[in-house]
């Protein structure tokens, strides 16, 4: 009996030293640094009183790429754009009439432009397509890479400029391959054999160099059961991580905390360039067998008869490294437009990458009228950080974030009022109580629409008395968005 009772006791002293250590975990301050920090998960956010966080629609600007080269057409798809400097350049899969994932009629095709907007697809005269140089082939010749190859511009700081740029490429049967290229345009093999196996890898098979993480990151299709090679459950993401793009980590299967599971089709994850350390996962959810369509609609639309039985939009997810997507927002982030076209089979897919297309623009693209003559790109646009916002209306509210430390001289806002609204910041010690000179009173009310606005107290903008200081913030609200904030 003595030895049970010291068990019990034992354990119930074990239990105490883990609930003690998670609760310390809970309390330690963020390190925010002078990171950017946006409102798309719950990471600084504790309390919110008559405040939300809202998901933003981008807007719909139009098409600016038609598939409509020989060596492209209604099947072209799994798209990729970059912004080098000041070009863009955008990578797609280019087919007519597909004849099975990664078959010798897949072709990597490029278009460049100068605002993200305006397109041309120049004559590159690297490989012969239909009889001619004259066409803006980037791969050719390399099936199965070309069926789903994606591109990425290595930002790592030790990478030779002869491999600016890398991409992977690939299906079950022959794993990802590795490409490099110098200018994204001439590329070749790293080696013959894939550099990674272990996946199903139908889909568009992402990577990058993370600058949080300092290592490269891919993110790769998978099934939600039956290990890491089998197609069971729902179309799903692994994550696998390697030091020199050459040797990859074991794969480890990305979980979506207590939310339902939805087929991705695509999981799109990158980096947001405006804070690395959040990666945006713009996502294509394929709903199978939700037909819109009937067959007489789909004979007039000219809808391959294969493609037109199910359905897709896209999703917005976010991680923070590791194997953890977050979905604070499970509704649709781009739903399919005005017209039968939009709800085909494959269609809505986000191309890969956000993109800066004005001082106060973001450009996000979409691949539609899939598997149709009229396939093409689509733009859509929203303001700088303005996926999600935290949001009140006219009565008023307010945020208390977690307890963080930061590093700089003055706090910048991105935020939207209304004539009537405002924006206030308070700062309150680690035990909640506003710091003398940094209080509700001794706060600038903030109004007007801006991306980059410096809050003041009592005039003065320095907050290095509070640097390396545990604080929260108490943002009050009213009729009005914030996007973000960064310490400078």
């Amino acid at each position: 009996m003595m030895r049970i009772r010291k068990s019990v006791l034992l354990c119930m002293l074990a239990l105490g030293c883990v609930q003690t250590n998670l609760q310390a975990q809970k309390n330690k301050p963020l390190q925010i640094g002078s990171n950017r920090e946006l409102f798309l998960d719950q990471y600084v956010v504790d309390k919110m009183n008559n405040v939300t966080q809202e998901l933003h629609t981008p807007r719909n600007e139009g098409p600016v790429l038609k598939f409509d080269k020989p060596w492209e057409g209604n099947f072209s798809g799994y798209s990729t754009i970059i912004k080098d400097g000041t070009q863009f350049k955008l990578y797609y899969r280019g087919v007519r009439d597909a004849k099975g994932d990664g078959n010798e009629n897949e072709v990597t095709c490029y278009a460049e432009s100068s605002d993200g907007i305006n397109w041309t697809k120049p004559n590159l005269g690297i490989y012969t397509i239909n009889g001619t140089k004259n066409n803006n082939v980037v791969l050719s010749k390399a099936a199965p890479a070309t069926h789903n190859f994606s591109p990425f511009l290595d930002t790592n700081p030790n990478a030779k400029a002869s491999e600016r740029y890398k991409a992977l490429g690939g299906v079950d049967k022959t794993g990802l391959i590795a490409f490099v290229s110098p200018d994204g345009i001439h590329w070749k093999k790293v080696q013959e054999t894939a550099v990674f196996k272990k996946g199903v890898f139908d889909s568009q098979n992402v990577a990058f160099w993370s600058e949080s993480e300092q290592q490269y990151v891919c993110y790769f299709r998978t099934w939600s059961e039956g290990g890491f090679t089998q197609y069971k459950g729902f179309r799903s993401v692994s994550r696998t991580t390697s030091k020199d793009f050459i040797n990859w980590t074991e794969p480890v299967h990305m979980t979506f905390g207590d939310t339902p599971l939805d087929h991705l089709y695509t999981n799109q994850t990158t980096p947001y360039f405006r804070a690395p350390h959040i990666y945006l996962a713009i996502c294509a959810r394929f709903m199978p067998n939700r037909q819109v369509l009937t067959d007489e609609q789909a004979k007039v639309l000219d809808v391959n008869p294969k493609y037109f039985k199910d359905c897709s939009d896209a999703v917005f997810m976010t991680s923070r490294g590791g194997s953890v997507y977050d979905r604070t927002f499970m509704q649709s982030f781009i739903r399919p437009g005005i017209g039968l076209e939009n709800w085909v089979s494959r269609s809505n897919y986000p191309v890969l990458n956000v993109v800066q297309t004005s001082p106060t623009e973001l450009s996000v693209y979409v691949n539609e009228s899939y598997a149709q003559p009229t396939a093409h790109i689509k733009r859509y646009s929203m303001r700088l950080d303005g996926f999600a916002s935290l949001k009140a209306d006219f009565k008023g509210g307010d945020v208390v974030t977690k307890p963080f430390l930061f590093t700089g001289k003055e706090l910048e806002i991105n935020y939207s009022t209304s004539a009537a609204g405002y924006v206030r910041v308070e700062f309150l010690d680690e035990k909640g109580k506003p710091v003398p000179g940094y209080t509700f009173k001794d706060s600038q009310e903030i109004i007007g629409n801006e991306i980059k606005r410096i809050v003041s107290w009592n005039g003065k903008q320095d907050v290095s008395a509070l640097q390396g200081k545990t604080v929260k913030m108490k943002i009050y609200l009213k009729d009005a968005d914030l996007y973000s904030f960064k310490f400078n």
